[in-house]
This record gives C-alpha cells, structure tokens and sequence, in this order.
C-alpha cells in the first residue's frame, strides 16, 4: 500500500513539474505566478486551470494552460488545426465582454510547449462540478469532489447561462456553437460563466433582424479536440448542416438535462457513425415524453421538452428563457440582483438591502459566502450605504466559524470600525458587540473594537452614550480585565460625572451596577464606592442608582463590604442621603431598609468577633495557667523546700560548732555574711513564688527592697491557684511577727501589709526603701500589757492538697514545749535588747521556715521573741554593724 502510494505521489509531482516546467517557458509567467492545478475546462476538457497572482498588484487570477504534449499523437497537420481552433475559441473570449462570459485578464500566451492565458479567478467547470474529472490531477481535490450543486445555485446558474446566450444572441449576433457543461465555468464566486468559442458562428449580416449564421459541414475525419462535443449538438447541425440561436437552445436544453441527471446527457452518441447516431437521435426526440424527463423538476420540464424539439422554431430564444417561472425563485432574484447591483442607485440599492436579511436565512451558506458577501463587501466602500450593508454583513457574520468570519469577514470590517460618520454605524457594531467580542481575536479586540466603544462612550451625541451604556453590560463578561479596569470603568465614570444629562447619569450608575459582578471585590470597594461620593447632583433616579450600587455590592457573595467600611464610609454617606426632600416615601423606605440591613449585619459581625475574641482570650489564660502549674509550680516548691532546708541545717550546724571553735567576733561575723546569703536566696525564692500567678509583676532579689503598688496585687489573686496562695500566705502571716531594731518604726496592728506606701503600718526597711512582703494578712502585736492575742488559724487543707503529702505539722506552742536547746537562749536578746534575729531576718526567715511548706517549724523562730509591745529600742553598736553588713 505504501509503494503504491508512493508511486502515485511520484507521478503527480513528476505531471506538476511537467506542468509548471512548461509554463516557465510561456511568457505569461512573467506577470503571473503560476500555484495548484485546481481543475480542467474547455472542449474536451483539454485546458487545465492552475490558480495564479499577478505579481505586481498580489490579484488573484485563473492560469490556463494547454500542454502540447497532449497532442503529440497527431500529426503535424493535426496539431496545428487543434492549436488554431484553440487559440480562436480564446482570442473570441478575449473580445468579448459581459457579466456572463468568463472575463479574460490577460490574452493568450504561446510558447513552445504550450498554450496559456488568464482569467478571473476559477473554481472549477461544471463537468468537474457534475463528474467529469478528466485532465484532473489525481487524487481528484475534495473540494471539487464532495462539490453539490443546491437548487439556488442550479437555477440561477441556468439563469446566467441564458443571459449569456441572450446576450449572444441578440446584442452580438453570434452562435456559440458548443453549449457544453466543458465550456460553463464557475468561478471562485459560483458564478455560471461561458467559454469555449472555438465553433462560434457569427452572422453574416448582423443588421438585419434574420441574422444568417453560416455552418460547417461535419467532418469525422478530424481531431475531436477540432469538432463540437456531439452530444450536445442540435440535430440540424448534423442532418441538415444548419445552423441558428435556437441551435444553442437545443444544447441549453441538453444542458439542463445533464444538471439535473446527473452529468449525463440524453443520448449517448456514437462517434464512430454520427450520422446513425443522429437519425435514430432524432427519431427519439420526436416520441420524447414526460417519462423520460422525470429527472428534471416538474415546473421546469415542459420548457426542456420544448428545447429538446426536433424543430428548431418550437424552440423557446434565450430572452424568453430568462423570463420563465422557474427562475423565478427568490434566491435567484436575489443574486441576479446583486449581479447587477452595480447598475442600481443609492436609493434603490437601500431599499434592497433592507429587505435582505428576511431573505438571507432562506440561501444556503456557501452561496451566502461565495456569492452575496463579496458583493456586500464591495459597498463599504460608499459611506452613505454602509448603514444598510453592515446589518447584513453581521447577519452572514453568525452563521459563520471563527476561522471563517477571522478570513472573510474581519479584513472587510477593520476599516468600517474607524468609521465615526454616519452615527447610524456605531449604533449597529454596539447592537452587535457580542458578535463581535466572541469571534474577533483578542488583539484585534483591543486594536479596533474596543477603541470603538470607548468613542461611543465620549461621543457628543447622549442618545449615543445612552445606547452604549445600555449595551455594555451584555457584553461585558467578554472583556478581559484590564481593559474593563483601566478604560472602560474610568470612562463610564467620566460619562456619569461630566454629563449635564440626568439620562446619561442615571444610566451610567446602572451600567456600573451590572457589570460589578466582572469586577475584583477590592478594585469595587476602593474605586467604585468612593466614586459615588463624587457625584454632584441629587435627583431620586441618581440617589437610587447610588443605593443600587451600594446594595449590590452589599449583597453580592463575591464582593460584600467590609464593617469597616459599612461604619467609615458607606453609613456616614448614606444616611445624609436618605434624608433628602426629593426622596418619596418608597425610595426612603428603601434608603432605611439597607441602613438597617447594614447595621444588622454590622452589629452581628462585630459582636461575633468580640465574643470570639473573649473566649480566646479566656482559653488562652487557663492554658497559660495550667501549664505553668503543670510543668513548673511542683518543681519550684519543691526546689524552694530542699533549698530552705539546706541552708537552715547548715545554719544550724554553724551555729552549733561557731562557739566552740571559733571566737565570738568571727562566729559574728561568718553568721552575718551567712545570713546576707540567705536573705539573697529567699528573694529569689520569693520571686519564684510571686511569678505563678499571671499578672502579678515579679520581685527581684536584689540588695534592697522595692515597693509593690497596692493596686497590683489586688489582681494577683484572681485565680483558684491564687486563692490557695492567698490562704497560704494568711496561714504564714498567723504565725508570725515583726520586731524592729534600730528604728522607730509604729506598727499598726490591724493594717493589710499591701496598703500604698503612705498608708500607716508599712514598715520601713534598714535602708530606708519602702518593702511590701505578699500579703501577710493580719499581722497582730499584742498590747502593752503583755498579752498575746492569737487570730483563729487559717484552713490549709487547700494547699495542701495542692502541694500533695505533707509532714505532720507542729503548732507552736507544741514547739515551746519541745525539749530546750542550750544554745538558743543565748540568741534571745533580753527585754529591750535587740538580737541577731532582729525584725529583717526575723521575718524572711519566718515566712519562708513554716510548717506550710512541708518542713518541721525551726525552734530558731520562738514566737515569745514577737510578743513584745511595740516599744522604741535603741540599738547597740554591734547590732548596727551587724545591720549595715547585712544590708552592705
């Protein structure tokens, strides 16, 4: 399959060199270029057409071209009379002119290999069109292969043959000789177009009405290619060697017939004995009756009978053809019309246009394409009937492909956009723009259709304006973004604010609320929304278009307002707006129903948000809580208790040996500097401590106390976990006191210790910096007369469970009766004396030695060394050293 192929490919291209080889030598080429070989025509089909361009002006043409090498087989004598008979056929072609004969651009060109001229552009003859392939190049193009003749085409081509004929007939007084479906050419339009007057017969008296058409006598012994198809030839030509019109009738009638059968004639004629042919011919047309017609549609058989009539003067003339009523079909009328258009004034020109777009659904497309359009096309060139034509070009326009309108239609367009006069021109493109925007390709929709709506837009004329504000928003999801946002929107704004036409204002704010849904939510809510704030005027049909577009946009899924904006922008401008006099109760009722839809909406959202913001927040707080109980709150207690534990045993230890192996000046002064060490690690303990709860702010351990505010620490407490703490501390505070030295200090007894620095019973520090401890509640010094008064314990089982098993705790008059230790009664300073374990060191150590924390109450805290009244002490040298030490 592949070699045959191949071989057939190799035989086309080794005929087409041939071909193009040939006419190379004619001097035709050099004007023309030479393309396809598209089909074949004239007597015998012995012509082959190639399309062509002329190269200076690119004009599309026809190139016939007859091969010599078709006629090598005859002799010398033979080919010349072939070659005369040929070149008179075309040389006959070239003096005539009219609408129905093919139309010659170029005369006939001989060189020696062949025979060629030029004509108007070709499709094919209608032998080709009816079957007849021969001289085709192989395989046969399938446009003239799979070519079907419609009944438009069929009558009116018909028609034009008649015409051509008429035209013979009566204005040139001549015989064609040849009538032939070889000799009818259709052209790149569909045009039925006559050729081949190689056996044309002129009269030899054309002045005369009775023109005398002088005729040849059969001669067989010549070439065919020198003698008429026989088929086609009247009966009288043959048996009577005469010769008239009605001649050609007779070969119009046979024509009629093939069309409509198939390419076939009558009778098949056999050229070896014309002469029995013709008498038994001529014996069936004389018995032809409707039986053998049947092909041939029913309105038009009768006048085929009469021209298939052995008489010639039964025969109906080429005028009175024309006038039938077969062609009398409104698609036939119609392109006759435009046949001749070029013959009609404006006014009749119009009127027919108008008309055209009931007619046009009725033609097939491919006569549409091929026949009407380029003659539409053709009256762009005259202003005045542009208005009339372009309907109906836009009309062809959407029963064509995209490929089809981008190569036939577009070309023929792009200067009647630029076109700004007659008005009538931009109102129909803008009723059409859809048309326009699906099937013109996008640059040149940017390039010309789009300038033109934008000079609708800034035309003069408001009904103009209206129109293309109406308009857009059917279009407008065919245009691309950045056009919309960077030209089309900022001229329908130019429109809606430099107006003096309420019409055009109200219409632009319309065209802008229905192309929203096109737009970015954020290009509508910082362009569009601001820009009604700029419109001046304050008529009902503007304030509504306004709450139009602020409507729309509140409501849209895809755009929607901001709260922000709703409570910065939207509101402060509306509701000014909903107050105007001009409003009526409707149009307010509707300003006060978005107002409230937008505070609705406005309170709704907020509201959410705060409480979605307050749970957060609560969450938040427990989570930070619990982790820092859970991961940190054990571990710092317990690191607290080990630590105190530590120190006060080694303390003690000191305390125990210092007598006895050291002297008193020393042991004074290793337990000060040891006391100064533990002062610095309970702060920081103490800061540890403070730190569990949220939002109390730390205290640092540093060489001198700060002041708490008193307004902090009421915040300190605000959980369950400072609730224990706060039970914690007041369990402390109960079990201890305060004893001053160096100082007089006033003690109030019933003071919180976390009053504000100027509040009484704030105790001043030996530095003279104002200290709060956390606190510790309910500090009581007994009287002057010497008698304790003790607050009710506080309930620790809170605490402890929270710090989980406890040692068993001891009280602390179970501690005074705890077997005496010989060493602490010389720490306790006599009455009015002061001791190491003065009021500073007394109470840092107090707080951080109970029972609460686990650990056995140290017997160095006596509580009879807190019950004295409160009384000014002057201290001893060696206690203010051992102070200033301690303080550094």
């Amino acid at each position: 399959m592949e070699s045959m192929l191949n071989k057939l490919k190799s035989t086309v291209t080794k005929v087409t060199a041939d071909v193009t080889s040939a006419v190379m030598g004619n001097p035709v080429t050099r004007e023309f270029d030479v393309g396809r070989h598209i089909a074949s025509g004239g007597n015998g089909l012995a012509w082959k057409i190639f399309n062509g361009t002329k190269k200076s002006t690119k004009q599309e043409v026809a190139v016939f071209v007859f091969d010599k090498k078709l006629i090598d087989k005859y002799q010398k004598f033979e080919k010349d009379q072939i070659i005369d008979s040929l070149k008179r056929g075309v040389q006959q072609l070239t003096r005539l002119r009219h609408p129905r004969l093919l139309t010659v651009q170029h005369p006939l060109e001989e060189s020696r290999d062949c025979l060629a001229f030029c004509t108007e552009p070709v499709f094919a003859s209608l032998a080709n069109v009816l079957g007849n392939w021969e001289n085709l190049p192989s395989p046969v193009s399938p446009d003239i292969k799979d070519y079907k003749l419609y009944d438009v085409e069929t009558k009116y081509g018909l028609l034009q043959v008649s015409e051509g004929l008429s035209f013979l007939h009566s204005s040139v007084k001549m015989v064609h000789g040849n009538i032939t479906p070889e000799n009818i050419i259709l052209n790149k339009s569909g045009a039925w177009k006559i050729m081949g007057f190689d056996f044309c017969v002129s009269s030899t008296n054309p002045s005369e009405q009775e023109p005398k058409f002088p005729c040849k006598e059969w001669d067989p012994n010549l070439p065919s290619l020198c003698l008429p198809n026989p088929e086609y030839l009247a009966p009288e030509y043959i048996l009577s060697v005469t010769c008239e019109t009605a001649s050609d009738m007779y070969s119009l009638g046979t024509v009629m017939y093939a069309v409509f059968n198939k390419g076939k004639p009558v009778f098949e004629v056999n050229k070896q004995d014309i002469y029995k042919s013709f008498s038994r011919q001529l014996d069936q047309l004389s018995r032809l009756g409707s039986s053998s017609l049947t092909s041939i549609p029913e309105e038009v058989r009768e006048h085929v009978k009469l021209l298939l009539n052995v008489t010639p003067t039964v025969r109906p003339d080429a005028d009175q053809m024309t006038k039938i009523p077969f062609f009398d079909d409104v698609g036939a009328v119609t392109l006759q019309y435009f046949d001749t258009l070029f013959q009609r004034d404006n006014l009749q020109k119009s009127q027919f246009f108008k008309g055209l777009p009931k007619v046009l659904p009725k033609l097939p497309k491919r006569v549409i394409v091929q026949r009407i359009l380029p003659c539409l096309s053709s009256e762009f060139v005259n202003p005045d009937m542009v208005p009339f034509v372009l309907p109906n070009v836009l009309l062809i326009a959407e029963e064509c492909t995209k490929e089809e309108y981008v190569k036939l239609i577009l070309p023929e367009l792009g200067p009647v956009f630029k076109q700004q006069e007659p008005i009538q021109i931009l109102l129909i493109f803008l009723q059409k723009m859809d048309l326009l925007l699906t099937k013109t390709p996008p640059d040149e929709i940017k390039n010309s259709v789009l300038p033109m709506v934008y000079r609708a837009l800034e035309a003069p004329s408001i009904q103009i304006q209206e129109l293309c504000l109406n308009i857009i928003p059917t279009f407008a999801n065919l245009i691309d973004y950045p056009s919309m946002k960077n030209a089309l929107i900022p001229r329908i704004k130019n429109a809606c604010l430099q107006t003096s036409s309420l019409a055009v204002r109200v219409n632009s704010l319309v065209c802008l609320g229905k192309i929203l849904e096109y737009l970015d939510k954020w290009f509508v809510l910082d362009d569009i929304l601001p820009f009604l704030q700029q419109i001046p005027s304050k008529e009902p049909a503007v304030l509504m278009g306004i709450l139009g577009i602020y409507k729309c946009t509140f409501t849209h899924k895809k755009l929607g307002i901001t709260k922000e904006q709703l409570a910065g922008k939207v509101l402060p401008h509306l509701i000014p707006l909903s107050i105007e006099n001009n409003l009526n109760l409707n149009q307010f009722n509707s300003f006060i129903s978005v107002i409230k839809e937008m505070l609705n909406r406005l309170e709704s959202e907020h509201k959410t948000k705060l409480e979605q913001l307050h749970i957060m927040q609560e969450q938040q707080k427990s989570l930070d809580i619990g982790n820092q109980m859970n991961a940190s709150e054990e571990t710092k207690v317990t690191n607290v208790g080990s630590q105190i534990d530590k120190v006060f045993n080694n303390i003690g230890a000191d305390l125990l040996t210092g007598g006895e192996s050291e002297n008193k000046e020393d042991g004074l002064q290793n337990k000060q500097k040891r006391t100064k060490d533990l002062t610095d690690t309970l702060m920081d303990n103490m800061s540890s401590l403070t730190s569990l709860s949220v939002s109390t702010p730390k205290i640092s351990a540093s060489s001198s106390f700060t002041s708490v505010p008193s307004t902090g620490l009421g915040m300190m407490f605000s959980t369950p976990i400072d609730n224990t703490k706060r039970n914690l501390t007041n369990g402390l505070n109960a079990n201890m006191g305060f004893q001053t030295s160096g100082f007089n200090m006033p003690v109030n007894t019933n003071q919180n210790f976390f009053s504000s620095p100027s509040t009484p019973g704030v105790t001043k520090m030996a530095l003279g910096t104002p200290s709060t401890l956390p606190n510790f509640n309910a500090v009581s010094v007994p009287p002057a007369g010497g008698k304790q008064t003790q607050q009710r314990p506080t309930d620790m089982s809170a605490l402890n469970n929270l710090f989980g098993p406890q040692k068993p705790k001891v009280s602390m008059n179970q501690l005074s009766q705890q077997k005496p230790n010989q060493w602490l009664n010389q720490f306790v300073p006599p009455q009015g004396s002061p001791g190491v374990g003065s009021s500073v060191m007394g109470t840092q150590v107090n707080v951080m030695g109970q029972s609460a924390f686990g650990m056995q109450a140290n017997p160095f805290f006596n509580p009879q060394n807190f019950a004295q009244p409160p009384t000014t002490m002057t201290s001893s040298s060696s206690a203010s050293n051992d102070l200033k030490d301690l303080f550094g």
